[in-house]
């Protein structure tokens, strides 16, 4: 089976994410891993967290801590969160990892003596009570738009126009406070991607075509628009440092590369993690180096992250004259929005991860977000939509279809699935049924339509009520008991079909569904077209067991509490 490489956008260091950050990179990654897995294919999926940059220095200064332990203790704390939605990455690394350091500065100096970097000397803010220059985040002042006095040098935050430090009224030091501040210059690094423009266009046409029109879009207009060349180090304490053996006049200084240069290294650089792990067993340079007819790599980000993963980071791939392996497919996401708005961390705007587990458990959003997914516009999140979603879909559709199925057949027949008479016509068809929807399933997996698949999941499970419905055993059983216990029988092969099926959207519950049926060997990853028709799969006289309610229905109740505390108008 083909070799699967994986990786989701990196989560940045500074606080927990949201339920927008979800959806639009790690869960849809997951989802496809463990599909892939299901199917035999050989998956590597890695992540980690983005640590470097000015706002995790300045995160960590709020608090009084070091920023390694501020990132150390942040870093843990996302992965909390991120197994508590049971995301099965195959390894969760840290972008200021000794192997990322070691990587970024290889590539650099690669980079270097192909001619594509180059110093030059710019003018930059510099505060003379702090002793050092200043990036455009630790410049702080009034916008000179809206006259928001806690904008900060690149971007205000109210307003959201981008700024430059220099445009500020009153700007001040975001380490000192203080307001004496001069521009001098300074050397700094520069990519020179106007040098690697056509070679980056000739690699985005040969993959564009296969791309989602978003991520095409996105990576067209940069390379029309021209690739500039941009600085790659900064004035900060916490980075990877410029290598000294390669430039010691700003390995002197302190310089270190910036964010965007060393971050989607850290894919490579998270590898490498993994792999020193187990070094006899992995290796990182097989998934990575000379192996472009080996594995397919796959890479899932919002829309604000293709820029970064179409255009600069293969600029940077294909500049450093190595075979290292660049993306084959991006699948971009637009924005999951709260109520029509933007979900923002620093306005504490929208559910966020860790509270999302503190109401529900992870299959409530991993379903609800997936068939909501912001695949080819934005979709909104509302607290009545969710409700109705989770209602309809996993209380009513799956989960109630499963309580009736076991606990019907438990009062009537005991606990062993009961043996019944030769399917018929309706168990035919039946068969005929869900192995088209099936198909259709597969279909939309493999080509990463998530909507289009949690669409086919949903239909696999309505056509189980479906049958249910037209046999009606708890009729049957007046008349014909051996008609009844044939349809329950069928029934329970259907939820353990959906055991299986299911398992990338929901894992948990497709876990107690599996396990309500004692196989002895019960080690099937997939559901073939055969065994879907016949569904045969747990035969007469396995013991089985009803299983907790699967989803509880939230109530009006439930809906204007969630409203009362995280807000949201109604529709």
């Amino acid at each position: 089976m083909a070799r699967h490489l994986i990786t989701s956008a990196l989560p940045y260091i500074n606080g927990i994410k949201h339920l927008g950050n979800m959806v639009g990179s790690m869960l849809p990654a997951d989802v496809y891993s463990r599909y892939l897995r299901q199917r035999g294919h050989d998956v590597l999926y890695i992540c980690a967290t983005d640590e470097h940059g000015t706002p995790a220095e300045l995160a960590a200064k709020e608090q009084g801590i070091p920023v390694a332990d501020f990132c150390a203790q942040a870093h843990d704390a996302q992965k909390a969160v991120y197994d508590g939605f049971a995301l099965a990455f195959d390894y969760f690394g840290r972008s200021s990892s000794q192997q990322n350091v070691e990587i970024t500065q290889h590539f650099a100096r690669r980079l270097n003596e192909n001619g594509f970097i180059e110093e030059r000397a710019i003018r930059q803010v510099y505060s003379p009570a702090d002793g050092r220059f200043l990036p455009d985040r630790y410049v702080e002042g009034t916008c000179p738009h809206c006259g928001y006095d806690k904008a900060r040098g690149d971007q205000c935050e109210n307003c959201t126009r981008v700024l430059d430090p220099t445009d500020l009224i009153n700007p001040r030091s975001a380490i000192s406070g203080s307001t004496d501040l001069e521009v001098r210059e300074t050397k700094h690094l520069f990519l020179l991607q106007s040098k690697l423009q056509h070679e980056v266009e000739e690699w985005v046409s040969r993959h564009e075509d296969d791309w989602p029109q978003l991520a095409s879009s996105i990576a067209r207009k940069w390379l029309t628009e021209g690739l500039h060349d941009r600085a790659i180090t900064r004035d900060l304490d916490w980075g990877v440092p410029v290598p000294a053996d390669t430039w010691p006049e700003l390995a002197a200084e302190g310089k270190v590369f910036y964010v965007w240069f060393d971050a989607p290294i850290e894919y490579i650089g998270a590898t490498k993690e993994w792999s020193d792990l187990d070094p006899e067993n992995r290796d990182w340079k097989a998934w990575w180096y000379d192996v472009d007819a080996d594995v397919r790599y796959t890479e899932f980000m919002a829309k604000d992250n293709v820029p970064f993963h179409t255009v600069m980071f293969p600029a940077t791939e294909l500049g450093v004259r190595e075979p290292w392996k660049k993306v084959d497919y991006v699948k971009a996401f637009n924005w999951l929005t709260y109520y029509g708005g933007k979900f923002s961390t620093s306005q504490k705007r929208g559910v966020f991860t860790d509270q999302a587990l503190e109401i529900l458990p992870a299959d409530y959003w991993r379903y609800f977000l997936i068939a909501n997914a912001p695949e080819s516009d934005d979709s909104s999140f509302t607290w009545e939509h969710f409700t109705a979603t989770v209602n309809k879909d996993l209380a009513d559709t799956l989960g109630n279809f499963v309580n009736r199925v076991l606990s019907f057949s438990k009062k009537r027949f005991g606990e062993e699935v009961p043996a019944g008479g030769t399917p018929g016509e309706a168990e035919t068809k039946l068969g005929a049924q869900i192995a088209e929807l099936l198909a259709e399933y597969e279909g939309h997996m493999e080509s990463l339509q998530f909507r289009k698949a949690a669409a086919a999941l949903r239909a696999l499970w309505s056509a189980g009520n479906s049958y249910l419905e037209e046999k009606a055993p708890w009729l049957e059983i007046k008349t014909d008991k051996d008609g009844a216990a044939l349809t329950l029988r069928t029934a329970m092969n259907l939820i353990h079909l959906y055991s299986v099926v299911s398992e990338p959207f929901i894992p948990a519950t497709a876990k107690v569904m599996r396990e309500a049926f004692a196989l002895t060997d019960d080690t099937a990853a997939w559901v073939g077209a055969d065994e879907a028709r016949a569904l045969t799969a747990v035969p007469a006289g396995t013991p089985f067991t009803v299983p907790p309610v699967l989803f509880a229905k939230l109530t009006d109740e439930d809906l204007a509490a969630y409203k009362e505390r995280f807000g949201g108008d109604s529709e």
